[in-house]
């Protein structure tokens, strides 16, 4: 009778599953040698994160998922994502992308993750795409949402995490009234904090607002993109005009400025969470980001 070879005390195995090491990390995945591309969906709440990029000695969303997705493959991995949320945002609808193993299976790489990332942060899918698809580049628009609580009381216990408690008269009419006047494209200036060699030109498509049955009020916003602060910037100039501080003209004037105005507030980060990332067909995927890389990036940082 032949004795059965011992099994590595250090490794667990399914049926349906490659070999799987205690540390997450996966035997086995076919197609390693060879690359494919991958969109990764991905959920955070952003309180106890210092942003999405990297940072050193900093908990960052980035650095989570990419030390999350080396243990699982064995292998370093680079993500490129729609949108750098700044600390304290949350998303449900962000969306990055990497190159990863061309054999892997998507759902169990989802599983795998389930296992080793902390509570606040979900791979919710991973889907093959194309080698055009760019998360970053790519995107035809970002859809943001931020929620105000008007309630004496102010947020929900269980909505603490991404509720602004709102203790001011807001004037709904007055806000929509002032958002209106931000809408198509312009020179943002007044309300990013600018960086070095790019546009703070952009296209506000939406900029609503609405009561929902709870009573918490929230903004709606999507642009092709935003700068950085953008969108907090818009909703602490248009809470001010809600509260009675600013006229309802004010914000639209703002636009006529070429540097940031100090007089903005820039709403809280928990209010606001990054909801939804549009891409259009795969076959406008390479040129979508090529425009997208000539309106973005600085000439002498282009590639082409």
């Amino acid at each position: 009778m032949r004795t059965p070879t011992p099994r590595s005390p250090d490794i667990t195995q399914s049926p349906i599953e490659p070999a799987a090491h205690l540390d997450g990390g996966l035997d086995g995945v076919p197609g390693a040698a060879s690359g494919a591309r991958f969109r990764l969906d991905v959920a955070y709440d952003g309180t106890d994160f210092s942003g999405w990029a990297r940072q050193p000695a900093r908990r960052t969303v980035c650095g989570v998922l990419e030390d999350a997705l080396g243990v699982v493959l064995r292998e370093p991995v680079a993500l490129t994502v729609a949108g750098r949320t700044d600390a304290g945002v949350h998303a449900t609808g962000q969306v990055a992308h990497a190159d990863l193993p061309a054999g892997l299976d998507p759902g169990r790489l989802v599983r795998r993750l389930a296992r080793l990332l902390p509570p606040d942060v979900r791979v919710r899918a991973v889907t093959p795409v194309p080698d055009a698809f760019d998360a970053r580049f790519s995107a035809l628009r970002r859809h943001y949402r931020y929620r105000v609580a008007t309630a004496p009381y102010g947020a929900e216990p269980l909505r603490a995490r991404d509720t602004l408690s709102w203790p001011h008269p807001l004037d709904l009419d007055a806000v929509r009234a002032a958002s209106a006047g931000l809408l198509g494209e312009h020179d943002f200036a007044a309300f990013c904090k600018r960086r070095e060699g790019a546009t703070t030109v952009r296209a506000l498509q939406e900029l609503t607002w609405a009561r929902d049955a709870d009573g918490v009020v929230q903004a709606a916003v999507a642009a092709d993109a935003f700068c950085h602060s953008m969108v907090r910037s818009l909703v602490g100039a248009l809470l001010d005009v809600g509260r009675g501080r600013r006229a309802a003209d004010w914000p639209a004037g703002l636009l006529r400025r070429s540097e940031r105005a100090s007089e903005v507030t820039v709403a809280p980060a928990h209010g606001l969470t990054l909801v939804a990332v549009d891409y259009p067909p795969a076959a406008e995927l390479a040129a979508r980001a090529h425009t997208t890389r000539r309106l973005r990036v600085p000439p002498d940082l282009r590639a082409d």
